[in-house]
């Protein structure tokens, strides 16, 4: 594969390749058929100081995988991880990382392809993408971004010409994605678990290098890691719920030490508020659903705490000891984010001590009325009445009084409860003029508008309307 000049604007640096090679392995991406770039991120690119003009119009070949960008080194990471609570070695099976790009002012983000061809960890898949969930992720991640969400994000889509096979024959395509690390809790848990454990400092001091360098000089720098990690993840997982996101696959592998939100296979939000929503087809138990991601996200860390046990002491209690005192503060700085949210979402300035039960009894009359989650936050926001159930309820106009009194701060509420999000069957709608008819005008008429998720869009009604019936009976796949 040829390098070409870095007119581009690139400039690769390849830490985590330097890393034990057990950590990945050398691949290059498989060959398209006929690449074509068909949406790209403009805004992206400059914040990454690429030369967008460039890059659009030779981009095809690059983001397919075609041919590489001058400086990448890809390679495909090796990982572990817990999937539906089930152990099993991983791995990127259809991803390459090409290296990670250093912006003008020195942030380092990780380029990777996705779809963009088999490597030794694919298990008998073909490593390919379909056209379908490369654009969900594209428009789902830049809409997380716009909420303020931390997020890893899209560059750009492009198509192979070629048809990948799942249950039907899907337009093949290659997302570019963007993300501060792809360290996982599974990239631990494969460090503890394999090569005898022997990598595993290796690993933990680079991430503390990467993601953490302030807590290098801690007297306990791995404790201090670990803790870390939980206090932004449980402050991840309250930004999910406040705006109604499930992410639906919360295995070990798809949860970052940089506390990004990855992997947007079978992720939705929801219309009506519902601690059950579940929309994964294949989470049949509930496993993940809306209400279980708290719950889920301190499984996953408890996995974080048991792979690093051996760097906290060489006694076996005492590391136990630490372990667990660290993720006893889970559930206190995920209290702490919750209220301060919710008070910002209903204009609150000063804190009551009965909060809790304040804001859960508005959640408990939502869900008993099927109340629409952002449409309902949205319009307290605009102190307007909804011709909805949950505005006729006598519980809820009792609550509403009470909220009143407390002279909630309107234009607060406005810039954290949106107006927009990416409903599902808008999602759908474009996703299906993109792969049936080749029309890409819908979608980028959708994250133009979910750019600006707090102020009404010029046609609000089609933007802001529930699926009918709730959406309730929405499904959503992996796309592996």
């Amino acid at each position: 594969m040829s390098h070409n000049k870095s007119r581009f604007g690139w400039k690769f640096d390849n830490t985590y390749s330097r890393l034990s090679d057990g950590f990945f392995e050398r691949a290059n991406p498989k060959r398209a058929q006929a690449s074509h770039l068909v949406l790209f991120n403009d805004e992206l690119a400059q914040s990454l100081g690429l030369n967008s003009e460039e890059l659009k119009t030779e981009g095809g070949d690059f983001f397919s995988g075609n041919v590489l960008f001058e400086g990448s080194e890809p390679i495909a990471l090796a990982y572990a991880g817990h999937q539906f609570g089930h152990f099993n070695m991983l791995g990127d099976g259809r991803a390459h990382l090409l290296g990670e790009h250093i912006t003008p002012n020195g942030e380092r983000f990780d380029i990777q392809l996705k779809g963009s061809g088999p490597t030794r960890f694919s298990r008998q898949g073909d490593g390919l993408a379909g056209l379908g969930p490369m654009l969900r992720e594209y428009i789902i991640s830049e809409a997380m971004f716009a909420l303020g969400i931390p997020t890893t994000r899209s560059l750009a889509v492009a198509t192979t010409g070629e048809q990948v096979v799942r249950e039907t024959l899907l337009p093949g395509a290659v997302l570019t994605r963007v993300a501060r690390s792809h360290i996982r809790v599974g990239t631990f848990q494969y460090a503890a678990a394999y090569e005898n454990g022997e990598n595993l400092r290796e690993l933990a001091d680079y991430t503390l290098q990467r993601h953490f360098p302030e807590l290098i000089s801690q007297p306990e720098p791995y404790v201090s890691l670990l803790k870390a990690v939980i206090e932004r993840q449980a402050s991840l997982i309250v930004k999910w719920m406040h705006v109604g996101f499930i992410h639906g696959v919360m295995n070990t592998d798809n949860m970052t030490l940089s506390g990004e939100t990855i992997d947007y296979g079978p992720c939705a939000f929801m219309d009506s508020y519902s601690l059950s929503t579940v929309f994964s087809s294949i989470d049949r138990q509930g496993r993940y659903a809306y209400g279980q991601q708290p719950a889920i996200a301190m499984w996953n860390l408890t996995r974080l705490a048991e792979a690093l046990l051996s760097l906290f002491s060489t006694d076996q209690e005492k590391a136990i000891a630490k372990a667990e005192e660290s993720l006893d503060t889970f559930a206190g700085h995920l209290q702490r984010h919750w209220l301060n949210s919710m008070r910002e979402k209903l204009g609150i300035g000063v804190a009551g001590k009965d909060d809790m039960i304040f804001f859960t009894s508005l959640l408990e009359l939502m869900e008993k009325n099927h109340a629409d989650f952002t449409n309902t936050f949205r319009a307290l926001s605009k102190e307007t009445m909804l011709e909805e159930p949950l505005f006729k309820d006598a519980e809820f106009l009792k609550w509403h009084k009470d909220w009143i009194a407390r002279k909630p701060n309107f234009d607060l509420m406005r810039t954290r409860n949106p107006a927009v999000i990416p409903r599902n069957h808008l999602v759908e709608k474009v996703l299906a003029a993109a792969v049936e008819k080749d029309d890409y005008s819908v979608t980028k008429n959708l994250i133009a508008v979910l750019k600006q998720p707090f102020t009404e869009p010029a046609n609000a009604a089609e933007y802001m309307k529930p699926a009918i019936n709730g959406g309730e009976d929405y499904k959503t796949f992996c796309g592996t």
